[in-house]
């Protein structure tokens, strides 16, 4: 049952019919992995800590640098040299007194994923390198946990819901791993291609709905790629369907 600070915390989404008091507290009662704390990280994290996700654990092992203030909004001149994760877990304790969160001063890799993902019940993927969105990927299928994937560079963004207890299409059948595609994307971020802060905004605020939609036990998008054009301000869709060839959701 809801306290009356948490009715008036979070009234405005809780009377929206689809949420309400139940929704609210399926919420609560969530815990959410959020891998990276930049571009994407922040906004997506703050848009759960506020929704009211009751745990949350923030993984990342970089440090804020000059470079980063103009779109990782979470954090200040006075945080650079501070490690992302701690900063971003004390400032949205701050911003909600009502949940958990947790820091992780940790690039993501195999213990970390077999130490919380048997515990979380969704994990958000915002990094920006293909090789920790392959090993995401991966970790999600081997412990059948959901994965809201977000990704963007210059005016471009991307995001999908992968769902291994729904035996939905992964990463890995839309972009099959190879060490030259793995090697070419990870050449290709925000450092090399630029990156607008308003389009990462987009893609991270596609992510945290989808999110909070799941949790809240609604309906969600699956095999379904979310393709974002900030030049033309215009989203598209496209289904996807498992390939059997793939190593990871198809392997036996």
């Amino acid at each position: 049952m809801l306290t009356a600070q948490e009715h008036i915390r979070y009234g405005r989404q809780i009377m929206l019919s689809q949420i309400g008091e139940q929704g609210q507290l399926a919420l609560q009662s969530a815990k959410v992995l959020i891998v990276g704390m930049g571009g994407l990280g922040c906004p997506v994290s703050l848009y759960l800590a506020s929704a009211g996700v009751g745990n949350l654990v923030l993984c990342d092992g970089d440090e804020i640098e000059a470079s980063n203030l103009q779109r990782q909004v979470l954090y200040t001149p006075d945080d650079i040299g501070e490690n992302k994760a701690e900063t971003a877990a004390q400032k949205l304790a701050q911003q909600n007194p009502l949940i958990e969160v947790e820091a992780v001063d940790e690039m993501f890799d195999s213990e970390l994923a077999e130490s919380y993902l048997p515990e979380v019940d969704l994990v958000i993927d915002c990094t920006d390198s293909l090789s920790a969105r392959y090993l995401l990927n991966q970790a999600c299928y081997d412990f059948g946990v959901p994965l809201v994937i977000g990704a963007a560079t210059g005016f471009d963004g991307q995001t999908m819901m992968i769902d291994p207890r729904k035996s939905s299409a992964c990463y890995q059948c839309l972009f099959p791993a190879s060490s030259s595609s793995e090697a070419a994307d990870n050449n290709q971020n925000c450092q090399t291609l630029g990156i607008l802060g308003p389009v990462l905004a987009i893609v991270a605020g596609m992510q945290s709905l989808t999110a909070i939609k799941y949790l809240a036990n609604l309906s969600v998008n699956i095999n379904q790629l979310q393709l974002f054009d900030g030049l033309s301000q215009q989203w598209q869709q496209f289904t996807l369907a498992p390939q059997t060839s793939c190593p990871v959701c198809q392997k036996q």
